[in-house]
């Protein structure tokens, strides 16, 4: 979860995560990338999900279908680890995608990957869909819980938890920077939301840091804030 963490640069803009669709062009062969992330802490979509993180990555991207896997594991033996799989496609500026995360929350190693249905305690699989549209100057992804673990409503029915995010990329000052702004629709438990909710205000910057003449490594930095629980956080990651 991507902002998870963070699915963007934290999910800059996987920071998306975060975290968060993978984006591909519509190439004419098959193009396959790995790759992680160290961070100082695991924030996700103005949720405080653990602290310093490696988190991997891995994608294949063919003809604007993508399969990403991407994971989370913290140095304390508390933190939630995490697997995520994310099947996606795009096409220009639009992109669609869905993500199969799962969390291995239990201390006691309960949270067991093979469960999946709804009524299942083990079961620890969110279900996630996302449409959204770059429009260059600003992106637009809404994002849709349709099954697993899913949080509820005040009625305790199924909230189908949603989130909507904006978010602006430019650059000053020599660094690429993103602003974002992310939303919860409806009351969800999920997000600790009893309604519309404003949950996630971030900015973010990164840069590349040379080691050698050949050699450079990726660091970004995310402030952000969640007005809903009036939280605040700051963390910076390199990607390798």
């Amino acid at each position: 979860m991507k902002t998870k963490s963070v699915k963007l640069g934290i999910m800059a803009a996987a920071l998306l995560s975060m975290a968060m669709p993978f984006t591909a062009n519509a190439q004419d062969k098959v193009e396959a990338s790995v790759g992680a992330d160290l961070v100082s802490g695991y924030i996700w979509r103005g949720q405080d999900l653990g602290g310093v993180s490696l988190q991997p990555s891995a994608s294949v991207t063919y003809k604007g279908f993508s399969l990403g896997a991407w994971g989370s594991v913290g140095i304390e033996s508390s933190d939630t680890k995490e697997f995520d799989l994310t099947l996606g496609y795009s096409t220009g500026g639009f992109s669609v995608s869905v993500t199969d995360y799962w969390f291995n929350a239990a201390a006691d190693g309960a949270a067991k990957y093979f469960h999946y249905g709804a009524h299942d305690g083990l079961n620890s699989h969110v279900f996630e869909a996302q449409i959204g549209y770059d429009f260059g100057p600003v992106a637009m992804n809404w994002y849709t819980n349709f099954a697993g673990a899913d949080g509820v409503n005040k009625d305790g029915d199924r909230a189908y938890s949603s989130y909507i995010s904006l978010a602006a990329p430019f650059t000053l000052g020599g660094l690429d920077w993103t602003a974002e702004v992310g939303a919860t629709p409806w009351a969800t438990d999920f997000y600790g939301a009893n309604g519309f909710a404003v949950c996630d205000i971030s900015l973010s910057a990164s840069k590349e840091i040379k080691v050698t003449d050949s050699f450079s490594l990726p660091l970004f930095a995310k402030a952000t804030w969640n007005p809903r629980t009036e939280g605040a956080y700051f963390v910076v990651g390199l990607s390798f």
